[in-house]
Protein backbone atom coordinates (compact mmCIF):
# COMPACT_ATOMS: atom_id res chain seq x y z
CA UNK A 1 0.00 0.00 0.00
CA UNK A 2 2.72 2.15 0.59
CA UNK A 3 5.35 1.05 -2.18
CA UNK A 4 5.26 4.05 -4.82
CA UNK A 5 5.20 2.83 -8.38
CA UNK A 6 4.11 5.39 -10.24
CA UNK A 7 5.96 5.80 -13.38
CA UNK A 8 5.74 10.17 -13.43
CA UNK A 9 4.92 12.61 -11.65
CA UNK A 10 2.00 13.41 -13.66
CA UNK A 11 0.16 9.79 -13.42
CA UNK A 12 0.84 10.19 -9.76
CA UNK A 13 -1.05 13.65 -9.79
CA UNK A 14 -4.28 11.88 -11.95
CA UNK A 15 -4.27 9.21 -10.12
CA UNK A 16 -4.39 10.70 -6.64
CA UNK A 17 -5.90 14.30 -7.45
CA UNK A 18 -6.51 15.31 -3.91
CA UNK A 19 -3.04 14.12 -1.95
CA UNK A 20 -1.35 16.23 -4.74
CA UNK A 21 -3.50 19.14 -4.15
CA UNK A 22 -2.56 19.29 -0.41
CA UNK A 23 0.71 18.95 -1.07
CA UNK A 24 0.70 21.50 -3.74
CA UNK A 25 -0.88 23.68 -1.62
CA UNK A 26 1.39 23.26 1.22
CA UNK A 27 4.63 23.80 -0.49
CA UNK A 28 3.24 26.74 -1.96
CA UNK A 29 2.03 29.09 0.90
CA UNK A 30 5.57 27.78 2.39
CA UNK A 31 7.17 28.85 -0.53
CA UNK A 32 5.42 32.52 -1.07
CA UNK A 33 6.43 33.10 2.95
CA UNK A 34 9.64 32.33 3.57
CA UNK A 35 11.08 31.57 0.45
CA UNK A 36 9.79 34.26 -1.94
CA UNK A 37 9.05 36.35 1.25
CA UNK A 38 6.20 38.08 -0.10
CA UNK A 39 3.81 40.55 1.54
CA UNK A 40 0.63 38.44 0.47
CA UNK A 41 2.26 35.04 1.88
CA UNK A 42 2.99 37.31 5.10
CA UNK A 43 -0.94 38.45 5.22
CA UNK A 44 -1.75 34.83 5.35
CA UNK A 45 0.38 33.48 7.77
CA UNK A 46 -1.02 36.01 10.42
CA UNK A 47 -5.06 35.46 8.82
CA UNK A 48 -4.79 31.74 9.36
CA UNK A 49 -2.40 30.77 11.82
CA UNK A 50 -3.64 28.93 15.32
CA UNK A 51 -4.47 31.06 17.81
CA UNK A 52 -5.98 30.14 21.37
CA UNK A 53 -6.80 33.85 21.56
CA UNK A 54 -7.90 34.81 18.31
CA UNK A 55 -10.76 31.70 18.19
CA UNK A 56 -11.86 32.47 22.04
CA UNK A 57 -12.09 36.17 19.72
CA UNK A 58 -14.77 34.29 17.41
CA UNK A 59 -12.48 33.81 14.74
CA UNK A 60 -13.26 30.34 14.57
CA UNK A 61 -11.88 29.57 10.97
CA UNK A 62 -8.46 29.52 12.57
CA UNK A 63 -9.69 25.96 13.71
CA UNK A 64 -9.15 25.38 9.96
CA UNK A 65 -6.66 27.26 8.47
CA UNK A 66 -3.31 26.43 10.39
CA UNK A 67 -3.65 22.99 8.61
CA UNK A 68 -2.12 24.18 5.54
CA UNK A 69 0.09 25.96 7.00
CA UNK A 70 4.11 25.28 7.78
CA UNK A 71 6.91 26.83 9.91
CA UNK A 72 9.91 25.70 8.25
CA UNK A 73 11.75 23.64 5.34
CA UNK A 74 11.63 20.47 7.56
CA UNK A 75 8.35 20.84 9.19
CA UNK A 76 6.47 20.95 5.08
CA UNK A 77 8.70 18.57 4.08
CA UNK A 78 7.94 16.11 6.18
CA UNK A 79 4.09 16.31 6.41
CA UNK A 80 4.42 16.35 2.43
CA UNK A 81 6.00 13.29 2.52
CA UNK A 82 4.24 11.87 5.03
CA UNK A 83 0.97 12.78 2.92
CA UNK A 84 2.50 11.39 -0.08
CA UNK A 85 3.36 8.26 1.41
CA UNK A 86 0.05 6.99 3.56
CA UNK A 87 -2.41 9.50 1.49
CA UNK A 88 -2.62 7.53 -1.92
CA UNK A 89 -3.80 4.40 -0.41
CA UNK A 90 -6.77 6.15 1.24
CA UNK A 91 -7.72 8.65 -1.27
CA UNK A 92 -7.81 5.73 -3.81
CA UNK A 93 -10.26 3.06 -1.17
CA UNK A 94 -12.77 6.39 0.30
CA UNK A 95 -12.54 8.42 -2.60
CA UNK A 96 -12.02 11.98 -3.37
CA UNK A 97 -15.05 13.46 -0.52
CA UNK A 98 -14.64 10.89 1.88
CA UNK A 99 -11.22 11.49 2.17
CA UNK A 100 -11.43 15.12 2.37
CA UNK A 101 -13.66 15.08 5.04
CA UNK A 102 -11.23 12.41 6.87
CA UNK A 103 -7.98 14.14 6.74
CA UNK A 104 -9.63 17.96 7.31
CA UNK A 105 -12.07 16.36 10.18
CA UNK A 106 -8.83 14.63 12.10
CA UNK A 107 -7.30 18.46 11.43
CA UNK A 108 -10.12 20.19 12.85
CA UNK A 109 -10.34 18.01 15.78
CA UNK A 110 -7.13 18.37 16.52
CA UNK A 111 -7.01 21.58 16.01
CA UNK A 112 -10.51 21.87 18.63
CA UNK A 113 -8.28 19.67 21.64
CA UNK A 114 -5.49 22.55 21.04
CA UNK A 115 -7.75 24.84 21.68
CA UNK A 116 -9.13 23.76 24.91
CA UNK A 117 -6.34 22.02 26.22
CA UNK A 118 -3.68 24.38 25.35
CA UNK A 119 -3.06 27.99 27.28
CA UNK A 120 -4.84 31.10 25.58
CA UNK A 121 -1.68 32.62 24.00
CA UNK A 122 -0.40 29.03 22.51
CA UNK A 123 0.01 29.78 18.90
CA UNK A 124 0.51 26.58 16.30
CA UNK A 125 0.47 25.84 12.62
CA UNK A 126 1.03 22.64 10.29
CA UNK A 127 -0.86 19.75 8.67
CA UNK A 128 0.32 17.30 11.77
CA UNK A 129 -2.70 16.71 12.71
CA UNK A 130 -4.56 15.60 9.89
CA UNK A 131 -1.68 13.50 9.12
CA UNK A 132 -2.26 11.53 12.21
CA UNK A 133 -5.51 11.29 12.05
CA UNK A 134 -4.59 9.25 8.76
CA UNK A 135 -2.40 6.90 11.17
CA UNK A 136 -5.64 6.38 13.00
CA UNK A 137 -7.40 5.16 10.08
CA UNK A 138 -4.43 3.01 9.48
CA UNK A 139 -4.50 1.77 12.93
CA UNK A 140 -8.66 1.64 13.41
CA UNK A 141 -8.10 -1.26 9.96
CA UNK A 142 -5.34 -2.89 11.63
CA UNK A 143 -7.74 -3.51 14.85
CA UNK A 144 -11.07 -4.07 13.24
CA UNK A 145 -10.84 -4.67 9.66
CA UNK A 146 -7.72 -6.85 8.90
CA UNK A 147 -9.10 -7.67 5.75
CA UNK A 148 -8.34 -4.30 4.21
CA UNK A 149 -4.68 -4.11 4.82
CA UNK A 150 -2.16 -6.38 4.34
CA UNK A 151 0.55 -7.83 7.13
CA UNK A 152 3.14 -6.08 5.87
CA UNK A 153 1.21 -2.55 5.65
CA UNK A 154 0.56 -3.34 9.18
CA UNK A 155 3.43 -3.34 10.33
CA UNK A 156 4.74 0.05 8.67
CA UNK A 157 2.07 1.53 9.71
CA UNK A 158 2.49 0.03 14.17
CA UNK A 159 6.03 1.35 13.45
CA UNK A 160 5.52 4.67 11.65
CA UNK A 161 3.17 5.14 14.21
CA UNK A 162 5.21 4.24 17.23
CA UNK A 163 8.45 6.07 16.17
CA UNK A 164 6.03 9.51 15.24
CA UNK A 165 4.48 8.95 19.21
CA UNK A 166 8.06 8.83 20.37
CA UNK A 167 9.21 11.88 18.07
CA UNK A 168 6.27 13.69 19.69
CA UNK A 169 7.19 14.04 23.16
CA UNK A 170 10.98 13.82 22.45
CA UNK A 171 10.98 16.81 20.25
CA UNK A 172 10.58 20.46 21.49
CA UNK A 173 8.12 23.09 20.07
CA UNK A 174 5.70 19.86 18.71
CA UNK A 175 2.18 20.06 19.47
CA UNK A 176 0.84 17.46 21.34
CA UNK A 177 -2.31 17.99 21.37
CA UNK A 178 -2.80 17.96 17.68
CA UNK A 179 -1.00 14.81 17.02
CA UNK A 180 -2.53 13.09 19.54
CA UNK A 181 -6.25 14.07 19.38
CA UNK A 182 -5.49 14.32 15.50
CA UNK A 183 -4.92 10.63 15.76
CA UNK A 184 -7.96 9.77 17.99
CA UNK A 185 -9.77 11.86 15.51
CA UNK A 186 -9.13 9.68 12.65
CA UNK A 187 -9.69 6.52 14.77
CA UNK A 188 -13.03 7.89 15.71
CA UNK A 189 -13.83 9.06 12.00
CA UNK A 190 -12.97 5.46 10.76
CA UNK A 191 -16.15 3.47 11.17
CA UNK A 192 -18.22 6.20 8.89
CA UNK A 193 -15.81 6.44 6.02
CA UNK A 194 -14.49 2.79 5.76
CA UNK A 195 -18.38 2.09 5.33
CA UNK A 196 -18.88 -0.18 1.79
CA UNK A 197 -15.36 0.28 0.84
CA UNK A 198 -12.97 -2.45 -0.34
CA UNK A 199 -9.71 -2.59 0.32
CA UNK A 200 -6.79 -1.13 -1.72
CA UNK A 201 -5.78 -2.43 -5.24
CA UNK A 202 -3.01 -0.40 -6.87
CA UNK A 203 -4.18 -2.40 -9.99
CA UNK A 204 -7.58 -1.32 -10.03
CA UNK A 205 -6.78 2.25 -9.98
CA UNK A 206 -3.81 1.15 -12.69
CA UNK A 207 -6.20 0.07 -15.12
CA UNK A 208 -8.52 2.84 -14.37
CA UNK A 209 -5.79 4.96 -15.74
CA UNK A 210 -4.38 3.28 -18.31
CA UNK A 211 -7.90 3.07 -20.26
CA UNK A 212 -8.22 6.56 -21.17
CA UNK A 213 -5.86 5.93 -23.78
CA UNK A 214 -3.53 8.38 -22.61
CA UNK A 215 -1.03 6.19 -21.57
CA UNK A 216 0.07 2.67 -22.73
CA UNK A 217 1.85 0.04 -21.20
CA UNK A 218 5.62 -0.48 -22.23
CA UNK A 219 6.06 -4.04 -22.25
CA UNK A 220 9.76 -3.55 -22.34
CA UNK A 221 10.05 -1.64 -19.32
CA UNK A 222 11.13 -4.66 -17.08
CA UNK A 223 13.98 -5.04 -19.90
CA UNK A 224 15.66 -1.48 -19.10
CA UNK A 225 18.50 -0.84 -17.12
CA UNK A 226 17.89 -0.52 -13.50
CA UNK A 227 19.75 2.66 -12.11
CA UNK A 228 20.11 1.92 -8.66
CA UNK A 229 21.44 -1.38 -6.91
CA UNK A 230 18.39 -3.81 -5.93
CA UNK A 231 19.24 -3.64 -2.29
CA UNK A 232 18.68 -0.04 -2.60
CA UNK A 233 14.94 -0.49 -4.21
CA UNK A 234 13.94 -2.49 -1.69
CA UNK A 235 14.87 -0.39 1.21
CA UNK A 236 14.16 2.89 -0.45
CA UNK A 237 11.15 3.40 2.01
CA UNK A 238 13.55 3.05 5.04
CA UNK A 239 16.34 5.40 3.86
CA UNK A 240 14.43 8.46 2.78
CA UNK A 241 12.12 7.75 6.26
CA UNK A 242 15.73 7.65 7.99
CA UNK A 243 17.08 10.49 6.29
CA UNK A 244 14.00 12.92 7.46
CA UNK A 245 13.88 11.31 10.65
CA UNK A 246 17.99 12.49 11.13
CA UNK A 247 17.22 15.78 9.90
CA UNK A 248 14.02 16.34 11.90
CA UNK A 249 16.78 15.01 15.12
CA UNK A 250 19.47 17.77 13.58
CA UNK A 251 16.56 20.28 13.63
CA UNK A 252 16.66 20.18 17.47
CA UNK A 253 20.12 22.29 17.89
Amino acid sequence: MFIRNERSIKEFMQLYPIVSALVIINLFLWLIRNLLGLPIGWDIYHWGIGSNFLIAMGEYWRLVTPIFLHADLIHVLFNSFSLVLFGPALEHMLGKFKFIFAYLGAGIIANIATYFLGPINYLHLGASGAVFGLFGIYAFMVSFRKNMIDQGSSQIVMIILFISLAMTFLRSGINVYAHIFGFIGGFIIAPLVLANVRPYSPWRNRRRYEDDGSIQFDPNRWNKKRRFPKAIRKNIFWIILGVLVIFGLLSRF
